[in-house]
């Protein structure tokens, strides 16, 4: 269960500031999410058990396992290399 103690601040009276938070309130700050990279790299059904890594920019296949999660971890790491 999350209590959400990893997000609290400890408060400090500021006495600069205009508006002060009733005590217990988190901090108020700016957040900016970082822009997520998009793949290089897709795992596709290509037979029977069978799956192909693609590069999705030229959709040439770059590997093949017989194993989804096999698979899923080869293109993993070649993201890792590009």
């Amino acid at each position: 269960m999350c209590t959400l103690t990893h997000f609290a601040h400890p408060q400090t009276p500021d006495t600069n500031s205009s508006t002060t938070l009733p005590p217990g309130m988190f901090q108020p700050y700016e957040y900016y999410p970082e822009q997520a990279a998009r793949p290089r790299f897709q795992v596709i059904l290509a037979g029977n058990a069978f799956f192909h890594i693609k590069e999705i920019s030229t959709g040439r296949v770059r590997g093949f396992r017989g194993n989804h999660n096999d698979a899923c971890a080869l293109a993993r790491s070649l993201e890792l290399r590009a």
